[in-house]
């Protein structure tokens, strides 16, 4: 993530004319054919002929010549009118990557809001996401034990390889995001007296329930405000009686906890 984009737009012209149309004239304009343009921007043929037609419909000018025959084989090219819009796309996308770079030097000015957006920024499959800070490291020879608390009072222990904290250069203090994929996650309702070895027991109430064709996501509120959503079978929601308002403890093993940072 580091060095990641925190502003981003997308830039249309006439609210249709967008980066693809215009890859689409350039890569035109480079090779004189509409085939291989569209091969060039990853279009199919049909996809880039109505692209243009739609635009050039539009169009009080022409923005394509096609030429047929000849020594040269034929060919289209960019109509004066088409290289004109073609080189105001090129100037406006130079004046938005300045905008952004302003804003970007702003958001630097406001460490905390930048590092929000940061946390927010990555993308991943995995449903939970736990932003916090290192509160402990115990690094061996082979492996390594963070401990990550969250604003809310809770903690999350994740293991790893000694070489991946240090690639990490995880440090106590730092901030960090714990990610733990919804099917790692085991529902308890009663412990029945027994103990388990996972690491991770955070008790909550089931706040919601999306039940599907084969499995289900139940979702936990824990104590403070943060969810955390484990995937169960059908079978195993109704086992153990799962509604909402229900306590239930999500158990988790510290190896299925993955743990992102800034470097």
């Amino acid at each position: 993530m580091s060095g990641g984009a925190l502003i981003t737009a997308e830039l249309k012209l006439a609210g249709r004319l967008d980066a693809r149309f215009f890859a689409l004239l350039t890569a035109l304009a480079a090779t004189g054919s509409i085939n291989r343009a569209a091969r060039t921007t990853g279009l199919s043929y049909k996809g880039a002929w109505l692209m243009l037609e739609s635009a050039c419909n539009l169009a009080n000018e022409p923005l394509l010549e096609t030429a047929t025959g000849g020594s040269g084989g034929g060919g289209t090219v960019l109509t004066p009118a088409a290289l004109a819009l073609l080189d105001a796309w090129r100037r406006l996308q130079a004046d938005q990557r300045e905008f952004l770079r302003q804003q970007e030097a702003r958001l630097a000015e406001l460490p905390a809001l930048a590092g929000l957006l940061r946390r927010m920024s990555m993308k991943t499959t995995a449903r939970n996401q736990f932003a916090g800070t290192v509160a402990a490291i115990e690094s061996g020879p082979v492996s390594a034990t963070v401990t990550i608390a969250l604003k809310s009072g809770e903690e999350i222990t994740a293991t790893m390889t000694a070489a991946a904290a240090k690639r990490l250069k995880l440090r106590k203090g730092k901030e960090a995001i714990a990610l733990i994929k919804a099917s790692a996650i085991v529902l308890v309702t009663d412990f029945a007296g027994w103990q388990l070895s996972a690491r991770n027991q955070l008790a909550g109430t089931v706040s919601r329930i999306e039940r599907g064709a084969v499995s289900s996501l139940v979702v936990l509120t824990l104590p403070g405000g943060p969810t955390l959503t484990a995937s169960v079978t059908n079978e195993g929601v109704e086992a153990l009686d799962l509604k909402v308002g229900a306590p239930a403890t999500a158990v988790f093993k510290a190896y299925a906890v993955m743990v992102a940072a800034q470097p």
